[in-house]
């Protein structure tokens, strides 16, 4: 059974891995409440949520399995050594959980607040079907063979490919619209630092292990958080630099369309003259 060696890094390792959970976990908090003050969605990618359910739904599978289970444990420590350290800790099961609950909560706003012209898009309800009949063969072929690592690993594969894909539809809507009204990003930066130092964590694990087993044995949460940092930075990227809130005049945001007045200042002045 692996211990740590140097009781430092075990604190450090622990206190990463919580600010990583708290950073995560209160990610989902300012779209929540963008969205309940706004009573709107217009601005949020539904694609976006749709997938993300997903994508935490199969990151919970796959964290609660490996986490909980002694049979898993063992499969995982038979593949890559007895001394290895099991690659998912506390918060990574307290985050999955608080994930998927919020992201509910998310898709629940989408069904009763303002949607505009918004609507989830065939392809995204396709990919969605898809991953989960995906991963039913898999627990067909794991069966017969007791393949649970292997079919926890598909699980924490598809969440890595829905992490991708995840992002994708709101950079683009981001672009299309030419700005960034209705996307909340305090959701990003709280997700740049849950990236961060969930990248920080495996690290700090694999320094004190002399040991690099811990990245590509959990390849998962190693391209979660990469995958994470890349996405976050390139909305920090449209929010502050490309599409500036300040700058509305070329928004084609509805709620801020609906906000100008027909006629400048001008022009009713003029018409008030005539």
């Amino acid at each position: 059974m692996a211990s740590w060696n140097s009781i430092p890094l075990e604190v450090l390792y622990n206190t990463l891995g919580w600010i990583a959970f708290f950073s995560w976990s209160i990610s989902f908090y300012p779209q929540v409440i963008l969205n309940f003050r706004r009573k709107s969605v217009v601005g949020l990618n539904f694609d976006f949520v749709v997938l993300n359910l997903t994508k935490h739904s199969s990151y919970l599978i796959y964290n609660a399995s490996m986490f909980f289970s002694s049979v898993v444990q063992k499969q995982y420590r038979e593949k890559y050594g007895l001394n290895e350290m099991i690659p998912v800790a506390a918060n990574d099961v307290a985050f999955s959980i608080h994930a998927v609950l919020l992201t509910a909560v998310t898709l629940f706003q989408i069904a009763i607040y303002d949607r505009g012209n918004q609507k989830v898009s065939k392809t995204s309800v396709g990919i969605v079907c898809v991953s989960w009949l995906t991963v039913a063969v898999c627990v067909f072929i794991a069966l017969p063979r007791h393949s649970w690592l292997w079919l926890i690993s598909c699980f924490n594969t598809l969440q890595v490919v829905m992490t991708v894909i995840k992002y994708i539809p709101q950079a683009i809507m981001n672009f299309q619209r030419k700005s960034t009204i209705g996307f909340s990003i305090g959701n990003i930066l709280l997700d740049l630092l849950g990236g961060v130092t969930n990248y920080g964590q495996m690290a700090v694990q694999s320094i004190d292990q002399n040991s690099w087993v811990n990245f590509y044995g959990n390849i998962g949460k190693t391209l979660l958080s990469l995958v994470s940092i890349f996405f976050d930075i390139l909305f920090i990227l449209q929010h502050y630099v490309l599409y500036p809130a300040w700058n509305v005049g070329t928004s084609r945001d509805v709620d801020v369309i609906g906000k100008k007045p027909l006629l400048k200042t001008s022009d009713h002045e003029n018409k008030e003259d005539v």
